[in-house]
């Protein structure tokens, strides 16, 4: 597919199929990646235990931070290519493919450095205990040392989707989701390596990922692709990716710091139990939540590009399906974990007093899960448009102005629920936030409300 023809559907097409079009194969890769991690908590749950299941939860902030890292440059990177194509410069849109995969590798080898340095603290601090340290150390020690391999393939499968290439992004993703859990069994049940099976599963799945990553990027026929020249830093790209991409970053930055507050609460009123059962209501959750992060990874090659083309039309009409599109996604979350929790904690594990735990923190968790998905869908629409300011307001105002004062008064009142009960409350306030933020948006810029007619 040439950038000419990848660009001019951008422009001309409907943005209702060119919506599906690109966020059908981004959703889908997501949710596989949520299956997936639904699948390896169920290996983990049956083949080392409960504790394992703890063991898994208290590497989540962990996870959430090299995340951070991570997203930092592939998503920066990817809207900024979006844009550039958007406005006409491929060859601007190159440089910054260069500058994504030197700034992945140094980001990931210094994140790991550091991270391996101070292991056994880190998780500590974000929960661990003498029971669960040892099998959240197997996991996320392996992590780390493929940290590098991690983060190029995420870049460049963010800047593969954002260039023109949705489908292709998919296939990938499917092939190292595939590879991963079946490595994952094999590790834990075959080989019986227990958490550290499944942190060599992720890895080597990343890996062979990669492969066919690097060979799409050094096709010249590509509409992006590696050339040389690309691959020296320049500041004023760095920035530009940068500024894009602190929003991702501060997102999971604070989502680290509030899982690390979440599980530490769990712990001081329910014990190791009470952090397996967030860790089961967090997976199952995700998988609803990684569906929004697909749309909005669909979403956002279409808001940068006709932002770029000055198509504002075409930008709204897009947030408005986006809008729609999410509220419907959480609000099949909400109505799942309600009325059927009991049966999908079962999934992960027999332990009878960490289903029941489980079962009651997704029905108070989820009272108001149903707003989230415009929530996350809006903060996309700023972020793909290049306004990093909005972006990460909407990304940190949930989690510290409103969630994490809710983690530390409501348990000292209400006990275990208080700390499930904060949820829903922050979903409630964020969201008139995030309203408030949007309608003064549409009035400050030209194009009126939603567009018609895109």
């Amino acid at each position: 597919m040439t950038q000419q023809r990848v660009t001019n559907r951008l422009e001309t097409e409907p943005i209702g199929s060119l919506l599906v079009g690109y966020s059908f194969p981004a959703i889908i890769s997501m949710v596989i990646v949520s299956l997936y991690n639904i699948c390896s908590s169920i290996f983990i749950g049956h083949g080392v235990g409960a504790l394992g299941i703890t063991g898994l939860a208290v590497t989540f902030p962990f996870i959430n931070l090299a995340l951070a890292v991570c997203m930092l440059v592939a998503i920066g990177g990817a809207t900024v290519c979006s844009i550039e194509l958007g406005a006409g410069n491929p060859e601007r849109a190159a440089q910054v493919l260069g500058h994504n995969v030197v700034l992945s590798l140094l980001f990931a080898v210094g994140f790991a450095a550091l991270s391996l340095a101070f292991l056994d603290p880190i998780l500590r601090l974000f929960g661990a205990s003498a029971d669960t340290i040892g099998h959240a150390r197997d996991y996320m020690r392996i992590i780390l040392w493929g940290a590098p391999v991690g983060n190029l393939m995420l870049a460049l499968s963010h800047f593969l989707r954002a260039s023109g290439y949705p489908k292709k992004s998919m296939a990938i993703s499917l092939f190292s989701v595939g590879v991963n859990v079946i490595l994952t069994a094999l590790f834990i049940f075959v080989f019986d390596m227990g958490m550290k099976g499944a942190g060599y599963a992720t890895v080597l799945s990343q890996f062979f990922a990669l492969i066919p990553l690097y060979r799409h990027f050094r096709n010249p026929n590509s509409a992006v692709h590696f050339k040389r020249g690309i691959f020296r830093l320049r500041r004023e790209v760095v920035k530009s990716i940068l500024s894009i991409g602190l929003s991702p970053f501060f997102m999971n930055c604070s989502g680290c710091l509030i899982v690390m507050v979440i599980n530490i609460s769990l712990y001081a009123y329910g014990g190791d139990l009470a952090i397996g059962a967030y860790g089961i209501a967090n997976r199952l959750l995700m998988l609803f939540a990684m569906t929004i992060f697909g749309l909005v990874q669909g979403m956002q090659p279409l808001i940068g590009y006709n932002f770029g083309a000055k198509r504002m039309d075409r930008v709204r009409r897009t947030l408005f399906l986006g809008v729609i599109a999410g509220t419907g996604v959480t609000s099949a979350g909400f109505v799942a974990a309600q009325f059927f929790p009991e049966i999908l904690a079962r999934l992960f594990t027999d332990h009878p007093d960490l289903i029941a735990m489980a079962a009651r923190g997704m029905r108070l968790c989820t009272a108001l899960f149903f707003l989230v998905g415009g929530q996350i869908v809006i903060s996309g629409y700023f972020q793909s448009m290049g306004r990093a300011s909005i972006a990460i307001f909407l990304a940190l105002s949930r989690q510290i102005l409103f969630l994490l004062p809710g983690l530390i008064i409501l348990p000292r009142y209400m006990g275990l629920d208080g700390v499930w009960v904060s949820l829903p409350i922050a979903d409630a306030v964020a969201t008139l936030i995030t309203i408030f933020i949007l309608r003064r948006s549409f009035r400050n810029t030209p194009g009126g409300a939603f567009g018609k007619g895109a």
